[in-house]
């Protein structure tokens, strides 16, 4: 592992008029790490993962990938967002264009990759999501965990040095969950960078190397899956633990 960060974060604030959803959030994330960010509804790890994204101006802080400051805004915050792939709740896919056009728009439209380039490429990751014969098909066709799996090769079409996943099967009947879960294992297991928001808690416990606990706009707790989800050391942390688990001291 590289003794610099991919990803680094410090001071991070973010509020929403007169609330404050990031309240100084600190956080590394090293190459081929997987990190969970884990708590309750609107306690910041959706705002987190849009603020590295650059979807959402900060208020004050810094974000760092690869040691360059992507929150300046004198910097070019497309330059950045090329080198991440988003993965949302909702699947985002335009619904007048086929799944390899869904799949190979970024590359060809923002990335100039020739046609020919972009459709090797897409046939490629959709193959590896499982959906090669859905080339042709259009979202409304799918299932929700196909067209989260169509969302996830759409992200990993230009090769993202980070790859973000925002509660990406909080949208999903539960028994397409495991399809969409299978398939970022995998993504871990091969190496990938990955900073994911989830309730999933088994799931976090199997992929995750480090297990942050966001409360209030803070990381209120971070370690290991197994010192986070199996011994969490703060009241809260226990507190959310037992309520989405039945995990935590008693």
């Amino acid at each position: 592992m590289n003794t610099a960060p991919v990803l680094s974060i410090r001071g991070l604030v973010k509020s929403y008029g007169e609330r404050r959803v990031l309240d100084g959030v600190d956080l590394d994330v090293f190459e081929h790490q997987v990190v969970v960010l884990i708590g309750a509804s609107g306690s910041g790890k959706s705002t987190l993962l849009r603020c590295v994204d650059l979807l959402e101006d900060i208020d004050d802080g810094q974000i760092f990938l690869d040691g360059s400051d992507i929150s300046d805004p004198r910097g070019d915050a497309d330059a950045a967002r090329r080198s991440m792939g988003m993965v949302f709740q909702s699947f985002n896919l335009f619904p007048h264009m086929n799944v390899l056009a869904n799949v190979t728009l970024a590359p060809r439209v923002v990335h100039r990759h020739t046609r020919a380039e972009a459709e090797q490429r897409g046939r490629e990751l959709l193959d590896r999501v499982g959906l090669s014969e859905k080339a042709d098909a259009y979202p409304d066709k799918l299932s929700g965990g196909q067209q989260q799996r169509v969302a996830i090769a759409r992200a990993l079409a230009y090769d993202p040095r980070l790859l973000l996943l925002d509660e990406i099967t909080s949208a999903l009947d539960p028994e397409l969950v495991g399809e969409v879960l299978d398939l970022v294992g995998e993504l871990a297991e091969s190496g990938r960078t990955i900073v994911m928001a989830t309730h999933e808690m088994g799931f976090a416990r199997q992929v995750a190397h480090t297990v942050c606990f966001l409360d209030g706009g803070r990381i209120a707790e971070s370690g290991t899956a197994e010192q986070v989800l199996s011994d969490p050391q703060q009241e809260r942390t226990q507190q959310f633990l037992r309520r989405v688990t039945g995990a935590g001291r008693e």
